[in-house]
């Protein structure tokens, strides 16, 4: 599986976690001919409400509404994303495979500890896969993405840049309500905070930091270092 380069890189701990934070931001990228992966690092087999084969069928739906080129599993135990080793080099030997430009990951902060665990994975593979001499399974060439950025999911921060998304807040909406078996209750499911209007409370989040810049809908992200601004500075889109 060799891969020239991808564009972006998304990971998330269940498949819906990229879709909450930035579904809107890789419709809008896809549409731009940007090539875009995400990768689940769990099945998310630990869920109340569907089953895995289920979360694999609306991931799969989702990913197609959104134009991702290509989502992958590295079938990690969920509720068992800890800093091990082994978990940190199997991310790192997926960011060698595709070689990201960008790489995403969810906001370390979050009232889900997966969350917060999935992006200090992630944080660590992104340092290691650039390590010449850091051995990973699948023995593919040193690569260094140009940055590591983090979108929302539950958790609400001051973002440091934000992506207008007007244009695609309609198949954000679609790819979230894919997930059926998460978002609404169904025969034999069970409350949980996603079946409380979570999709209308991630919609007002994305309105409220479109209203902070002057558009309608944006999402919101956290970079992990400095962003190097040039013309941007009077305005011109990142």
């Amino acid at each position: 599986m060799e891969h020239k380069g991808i564009d972006i890189l998304a990971f998330g701990a269940h498949a819906d976690d990229v879709e909450i934070g930035m579904a809107g931001s890789l419709a809008k990228w896809s549409a731009m001919g940007k090539k875009i992966v995400i990768c689940d690092l769990t099945e998310a087999e630990l869920s109340s409400n569907g089953t895995v084969e289920t979360r694999k069928k609306e991931a799969k739906k989702a990913a197609e509404l959104l134009g991702v080129a290509e989502r992958v599993n590295l079938y990690l135990s969920d509720r068992g994303l800890l800093l091990k080793d082994e978990h940190i080099r199997k991310i790192a030997n997926i960011i060698r495979i595709y070689k990201p430009t960008l790489i995403f990951a969810p906001y370390h902060n979050d009232r889900h500890p997966d969350h917060g665990n999935c992006f200090r994975l992630v944080e660590e593979a992104f340092f290691s896969a650039g390590i010449r001499k850091y051995e990973v399974e699948g023995n593919y060439p040193p690569h260094k993405p140009l940055n590591l950025y983090q979108y929302m999911i539950n958790g609400f921060a001051s973002p440091h840049f934000v992506v207008d998304i007007t244009n695609f807040i309609d198949k954000k909406v679609k790819a979230l309500n894919a997930y059926q078996s998460q978002f609404f209750i169904h025969e034999g499911g069970v409350q949980t905070p996603l079946t409380e209007g979570y999709i209308e409370n991630v919609t007002a989040r994305d309105r409220l930091f479109g209203k902070e810049v002057g558009v309608t809908f944006a999402e919101g992200f956290l970079s992990s270092k400095p962003l190097l601004l040039n013309n941007n500075v009077f305005g011109e889109d990142l």
